[in-house]
């Protein structure tokens, strides 16, 4: 162990429970749900592997009803099928002594009409307000490899998208997770109602901070009524970019900073903050969308209540995260690609073991599958030979010797 990690390893509370270690693993959609949105064996194991060293697993996103899908074959978990087989998961990592939490996830208006799982739904993309996002690409849906911009249905009760939410993380109670993160960055269904670009609302959920902050408060209350404060985290990235979402910076600490400190009477378990990254904040009509800025020291200090802690993300080497937690900025780190190539990330940071797993990154989201895999779905391709081909890059990465 060297002793510039080794804060990385000290035992954390984390509400009603207590970590092995800091070193926690960040929800990284994979796509390997397949042939639709259900978990299978190959994501049993994905999860179980890292489950033997990481401090606090979340998982890739989890959709919280079938008009929210994105890519293909992502899990979902508003149906009995799905709550069985993510049951399957939370098992095998409580066999390995490890804690799970769901990642709730809606996509609001980066959904498109013209994919499977959403026509399947039968229902429109909803959103804040009738505004398309720029950028997005949809290389799973055929005749649609370029950006595509669809304008979404302005939802017409919020409430509505809430209760989602509140009966996905029901759902999340009964399947066995440890707790549940609500997904609100990447400029998703949450981050959107917050946006002043994404949101146009004249009602009670949009225009002023206080209302546009609404839709994520409520929901959080509804989390914690099926939870309780404890075993509900949230994830926020101030800094946009993603998905088309961002402000100036005069208003993006202003809106942050409220939101914050709103959260922080709530006493939930955990803040992740994901700072700033150019990796998320693609170029849109010839400039970046993000708003650069030091998210941890603009937001850390504005929480007070000593039952919420700071998680930082967002490309923190074993050294940097340790370093963070040493001066208090953070509590723990949510590690995300690199526990794609070890999936022994926190035993080789405590063994000394070199992080040396390889994957081609192949541009910023190279470490999925490629997408002709759906293809082969669709041309009837046999399901058991597709599941052996989605092993590699996924459950084939070596332990440490």
């Amino acid at each position: 162990m060297s002793t510039m990690t080794s804060a990385l390893l000290n035992p954390l509370k984390l509400g009603p429970y207590t970590t092995r270690n800091r070193i926690f693993m960040s929800a990284l959609t994979r796509n390997r749900s397949v042939p639709t949105n259900v978990p299978n064996e190959l994501n049993v194991e994905y999860y179980r592997q890292r489950a033997r060293s990481a401090g606090l697993i979340v998982t890739e996103g989890v959709l919280v009803a079938q008009q929210g899908s994105e890519w293909p074959h992502a899990p979902g978990i508003w149906s009995r099928e799905q709550v069985e087989a993510w049951r399957k998961v939370t098992n095998a990592v409580h066999a390995e002594g490890g804690l799970i939490y769901a990642q709730l996830w809606h996509l609001g208006r980066v959904a498109h009409p013209e994919a499977p799982e959403h026509i399947a739904s039968g229902q429109p993309v909803y959103a804040p307000s009738a505004i398309a996002a720029r950028g997005g690409k949809f290389r799973h849906i055929p005749g649609k490899p370029d950006a595509t911009n669809v304008t979404p249905t302005e939802i017409d009760d919020p409430k509505k998208l809430i209760a989602l939410f509140k009966k996905a993380a029901t759902n999340a109670k009964e399947a066995g997770f440890d707790g549940v993160e609500y997904h609100g960055a990447n400029g998703y269904l949450p981050n959107q109602f917050l946006n002043s670009g994404a949101n146009h609302r004249t009602d009670s959920y949009g225009g002023s901070i206080p209302n546009r902050a609404r839709f994520i408060l409520e929901s959080l209350s509804e989390l914690i009524e099926v939870w309780g404060p404890g075993r509900v985290g949230i994830k926020l990235s101030p800094g946009g970019g993603y998905n088309d979402v961002g402000m100036p910076l005069e208003e993006t600490i202003e809106t942050f900073s409220y939101l914050i400190q709103e959260i922080d009477k709530l006493g939930i378990g955990y803040i992740t903050l994901a700072r700033y990254s150019e990796a998320f904040d693609p170029v849109i009509d010839g400039k970046r969308r993000g708003t650069p800025h030091d998210v941890m020291a603009t937001y850390g200090p504005l929480l007070k209540n000593p039952k919420t802690v700071v998680l930082a993300t967002s490309g923190f080497t074993p050294e940097e995260g340790a370093q963070h937690i040493s001066n208090g900025s953070a509590a723990a780190i949510a590690y995300g690609m690199l526990w794609i190539a070890h999936p022994d990330l926190a035993r080789r940071i405590q063994e000394g073991k070199p992080l040396n797993g390889q994957f081609d990154m192949g541009g910023m989201f190279g470490h999925y599958p490629p997408y002709p895999h759906s293809e082969d779905l669709m041309k009837g391709k046999q399901l058991e030979q597709l599941k052996e081909d989605l092993k590699k890059g996924y459950t084939d990465y070596p332990d440490a010797v």
